[in-house]
């Protein structure tokens, strides 16, 4: 481990689900507004973390979920409709990764 370093945040820069960025920031890598993202934090498709000074941080996990709501509301689908079509598309993404690992290991 390199001098300096803390063992806790030696893993952050491969963490998906690590808060590693502001409200600002977020917005402005999906091509969202801060608007957007707080709508999408009040239908519970995502819950950012908080800051100690109570700021908003997101995840890259949060980020892809956000950019995958921001493409269907920008194609006109209501934002609540969106938030459903992207839980029930991680779910599906989710049961089917579970079913592969499954029949792995039925097949082993």
């Amino acid at each position: 481990m390199p001098a300096g370093t803390k063992p806790s945040t030696i893993n952050h820069f491969d963490d998906d689900d690590y808060p590693a960025y502001t409200m600002g920031r977020a917005a402005e890598m999906i091509g969202a507004t801060p608007g957007f993202l707080r709508a999408i934090g009040e239908a519970r498709l995502i819950t950012p973390l908080r800051s100690e000074g109570g700021h908003r941080r997101y995840s890259r996990y949060q980020l892809r979920i956000a950019a995958r709501a921001r493409e269907l509301v920008d194609s006109g689908t209501p934002i609540d409709a969106a938030c459903r079509i992207v839980i029930l598309e991680d779910q599906l993404e989710d049961a089917l990764r579970i079913n592969e690992e499954l029949r792995r290991l039925a097949a082993d």
